[in-house]
């Protein structure tokens, strides 16, 4: 489990591509300063396990679902990426609860700077918006966010500072993709309304 406090923003050192999967090598040396074989570190949102590691690096199998339900088969050596290790049972919990199951990839509409912050629209695939609510969490690229309004086909969040400079949501531009992960708990409460 991880919580969407991004703690590194790291750059994709490798991508050796297979036949149904992609072996993805990112530099991130705070993640794995205490990095074990198996750990989970969320890419982008996206709960991967670690195979191989250094000092500086790590390494993990990406297979096919996760390229075709995420933004990381659009991924090229140097890119930046957002990393958070998993979160451990005595560690505080900053965001919200996020499993690294990403639900479906959404697309920045567009930027609207202010002073001191950023308005960031991201549309979304119509399955998801069930799950948005004005003051309900979101994750963004694997970044726990507020969200502040929600239309038809796009939702709003308000980057502050930190988080424009911390993640790669501050050099996002219109017509990138990110991927998205909904509130698990507003689908378990969906799940049990129904029946």
């Amino acid at each position: 489990m991880f919580t969407g406090i991004v703690e590194e923003l790291g750059e994709v050192a490798a991508i050796e591509e297979q036949d149904d999967a992609i072996r993805l090598t990112v530099r991130g040396p705070l993640v794995v300063s205490d990095a074990s074989h198996g750990d989970s570190i969320a890419v982008n949102g996206c709960c991967l396990t670690v195979t191989e590691h250094d000092a500086q690096t790590f390494t993990v199998d990406v297979m096919r679902e996760s390229l075709d339900k995420t933004s990381l088969g659009a991924l090229a050596v140097g890119d930046p990426v957002n990393l958070e290790r998993a979160m451990p049972a005595d560690g505080r919990f900053g965001g919200h609860i996020v499993q690294g199951h990403v639900d479906g990839t959404g697309t920045i509409a567009s930027r609207t700077a202010s002073e001191n912050w950023e308005v960031v629209e991201i549309g979304f695939p119509a399955e998801l918006g069930r799950y948005l609510v004005p003051k309900g969490s979101i994750t963004v690229d694997g970044t726990s966010l507020t969200v502040v309004d929600v239309g038809d086909e796009t939702f709003t969040v308000s980057l502050i500072p930190t988080t424009l400079a911390a993640t790669t949501l501050g050099t996002k531009q219109p017509g990138d993709a990110v991927n998205l992960e909904v509130d698990v708990l507003a689908k378990y409460v969906e799940k049990m309304v129904r029946r």
